[in-house]
Parts: structure tokens; sequence; C-alpha cells
């Protein structure tokens, strides 16, 4: 038994073909069968059940790719502890943003990550909430930046800031006139909302505390900009709310519209999230530290306290 061949298993097991497994291994697929297949008769059982498109795993074999996984995870950390010994931070680092983070905050940062730690191969996916998750536990990210607390079992979550929520009011709006907003304020019918999946959209609905259910009666609004829900709210379609990184850079006519909350501000927690396992933790470690460092100033005037636990 290696653990390349267990590195095989796992690749089949997710991918239920030989073939895209072998692709995505870099090998041949008749190297990577005779290896899956080596591993099977020298544990004499069946891990894949191959009568079947597309291929599935044995009762057995569930047991054996679980474990695989732990296995293959531990022999990694044996590069991260001679890394960490010789205090090198480097290599290739996956990081999944979700969409309402990604745009406002990767520019902040990324320009002094890369000059502070030229070594580390950083690689960016923009992905929801439950696609990290889920890529997470797969090990296909090393870590992600999402809104939390989360509160799942193999995942640690580390702060790096809370972003206050920022009402977009036009002056003609019922609530154009207030200069301070409260949760008691909103009014979810009232209120231009992203479109399902961001999680940004469900924290806005607890917190207008909706006593009836969100409807679009008018129209069908399917849209994951920020900047779409400001054009339909300076046509006189409603208000919208925004997490407070994406009002920095907003022309002086459309800050004109923006309203704070009273302290204290309703606000998302941010957090750098990963595996419990906590493999290539350095390069982790000095990621969040830049974050929390640059974000920082950005929103320290603000003196943000979550008043309410935000789903994500």
């Amino acid at each position: 038994m290696t653990i390349t061949q267990l590195q095989y298993v796992l690749a089949v097991a997710e991918y239920q073909n030989f073939t895209l497994a072998a692709e995505k291994s870099f090998v041949t697929q008749p190297t990577l069968s005779m290896q899956v297949q080596k591993l099977e008769d020298e544990l004499d059982i069946l891990i894949f059940d191959r009568s079947k498109k597309p291929i599935s795993i044995t009762e057995v074999g569930s047991k054996i790719v679980s474990q695989a996984k732990n296995i293959v995870n531990e022999a990694n950390r044996i590069k991260d502890i001679v890394d960490q010994e010789k205090g090198f931070i480097g290599g290739e680092y996956t990081l999944g943003i979700i969409p309402t983070i990604m745009p406002t905050l990767l520019p902040m940062f990324l320009r002094t990550f890369i000059k502070r730690y030229p070594k580390v191969n950083l690689i960016i996916k923009e992905q929801n909430t439950e696609s990290l998750i889920r890529n997470l536990q797969d090990g296909h990210i090393d870590a992600a930046i999402a809104a939390t607390p989360l509160e799942i079992e193999f995942i640690k979550e580390r702060p790096l800031y809370y972003e206050p929520f920022v009402g977009y009011v036009p002056q003609n709006h019922r609530l154009g006139q207030l200069s301070e907003l409260t949760p008691a304020d909103m009014d979810i019918t009232d209120v231009l909302l992203l479109k399902d999946g961001h999680c940004f959209r469900e924290g806005v609905i607890n917190l207008c505390n909706a006593s009836k259910e969100y409807s679009e009666e008018h129209f069908q609004l399917q849209s994951g900009s920020f900047e779409t829900l400001i054009n339909l709210s300076n046509e006189g379609l409603g208000m919208t709310l925004l997490p407070f990184l994406n009002t920095l850079e907003l022309d002086e006519k459309k800050k004109q519209n923006l309203k704070f909350f009273k302290k204290p501000s309703p606000a998302r927690e941010v957090s750098l999230i990963h595996h419990k396992s906590e493999l290539k933790i350095q390069i982790t470690e000095a990621l969040h530290d830049v974050i929390a460092g640059v974000v920082r100033g950005a929103i320290a005037f603000q003196d943000v306290k979550i008043i309410s636990p935000l789903n994500k």
C-alpha cells in the first residue's frame, strides 16, 4: 500500500471515472487503474463497483476512502512540519472567496501579500459558501474567506473583521430624510436584495426581521450585482443595503445617498476559514495577518459591534 495508490483511490472516488481521475492525477489511465487494482488485490476487497455507470463505491470502499483522506492529509503534514521548521512560507495555495466579498477585499490585500510572500503561488477562486465548504472538506482549496459563524465541525474560523451594513437610500425614499437608520426602520418589502444563493441576502433578510415572506410582486430580480441594486434604487424602486467596503469606491453623488446605522451597527463577521487539519498553516497565518492589517484601518472608525448573528 502506498500514498500514491491512496491518492488514486481518492481521485476515482471523487470523479467516479477512471479516465477523468487519471487526467486530474496527471497519469495515464492504465497506470492509475493498475495501481487501484493492485491495492484492491492486496486488501482482497473491491473498493469500486465497476459494473455501474458512473462507477460507485462499495460499502467497505467508502470506509477505505474516508481513511485514505486522513492518511493522505497526515502525509502532507510532514512537508508542512519541515517548512515550518525552516521558516519557509511558499508553495501553491488555493484560496476561495465568496462573491460579495471578493471584488472589494481582493484588491485591498493581494498586492501586499504577493510582495511580502513572493514564494507563495496564490490561486484564487470565487465560489459561494456551500461550494467553499464542500471544497474545504475535499481538500480542493486550502482556505476560504466567508461570512461567519458557520459552526461546522471540521472547519476552523479565524475572524478578520466586522463589516457594517450601510443603507443606500435615495432622497425621495420614505427614509431619505433620516440622518441614521435603525433595524426597526427596515421593511423587507421595500429592500432590494441580491438573488438567492448569496449569503449577504440572507443577512439582510435577518436584519429586517421580516414578519412576512419577501416577494418581488412587480418584477423578478436575478442579479448578483450591488451596482444593479444601486441603479434600481436610483430609479425609485426601493432602497438597498451594502457591505461597508462596497461603499468606498462610490462616486460623490452616490455617497450622498448612504446612511449608516445607529451604533452598534449591524454587521457581518468575515473570517478566514480552513480545515481543522491545519495543512499549510504557516501560509494561512500569514494571509490572515496581511488581510486583517490592511482592512482594519478602513473600518476601524465605525466601532462596529455585532448586534445579532446573521445567517451566511
